[in-house]
């Protein structure tokens, strides 16, 4: 067997640090109120982290970076038939590669429609004043509801399929996003992980924040997205 470094710090720390933004979305999401205004920090957090793993996915780890899963049908085919070459299960396989990029999209869209919504009362994205009222309507209608329940439906469907993953014998998929390593039967090629690429993408996650406090200061003070 084979110790790959496949999963470098910088990306593992993004997975579980969106995982509990968005969980923290979800939560203060349904909560409302005062919970709002952690709502809006969750969302700021996960827009900084998406920023970021735009950069990454153009120079990071080896299998960080959207080139290593970018699939066609046919290889999606050969994975579901368990006929697809060793290194398409080393990082995201093609089915798991569908499940990141819906994951990406969706969340990008919540954010995203975020920016431009309204709620009346309190809070409202920071490019309101910069859309037409049919923009902001279009994007308060699908956040609070398609969007929301996309992004919900998408969680759980991520979830299960890590359980039936490992129900049906196959290595778990949790343990290389904590350690970063993968055991392997055959040799393959291992993420970049040293200092050098670490402070890069503490470069690049103060830049993406920066983007983000740019962007919320656009409508000036008040703003918010939920």
């Amino acid at each position: 067997m084979h110790r790959v470094r496949v999963w470098d710090l910088p990306t593992r720390l993004f997975h579980w640090s969106l995982a509990l933004a968005v969980l923290g979305l979800l939560v203060t999401g349904q909560i409302g109120g005062n919970a709002m205004n952690w709502h809006l920090r969750f969302g700021q957090a996960v827009l900084a982290l998406l920023l970021w793993r735009l950069i990454w996915g153009l120079v990071g780890g080896h299998w960080s970076r959207f080139v290593r899963f970018v699939y066609g049908p046919s290889s999606l085919l050969a994975y579901l038939q368990g006929r697809s070459p060793a290194l398409h299960r080393v990082g995201h396989s093609p089915l798991g590669a569908l499940s990141v990029w819906a994951m990406l999209l969706v969340l990008a869209t919540q954010v995203g429609s975020g920016l431009m919504t309204d709620d009346e009362i309190a809070f409202f994205g920071p490019l309101v004043p910069l859309v037409g009222g049919e923009w902001v309507s279009t994007a308060t209608r699908w956040h609070k509801s398609v969007g929301q329940w996309l992004v919900l439906g998408l969680v759980v469907l991520h979830i299960g399929a890590l359980v039936a993953y490992r129900l049906r014998g196959h290595p778990p998929l949790v343990t290389p996003m904590v350690t970063g390593d993968k055991l392997l039967p055959e040799p393959a090629p291992a993420s970049r992980d040293d200092a050098l690429s670490r402070v890069l993408a503490l470069v690049l996650l103060v830049a993406s924040a920066a983007v983000v406090v740019w962007v919320f200061g656009l409508s000036g003070s008040g703003a918010g997205v939920y």
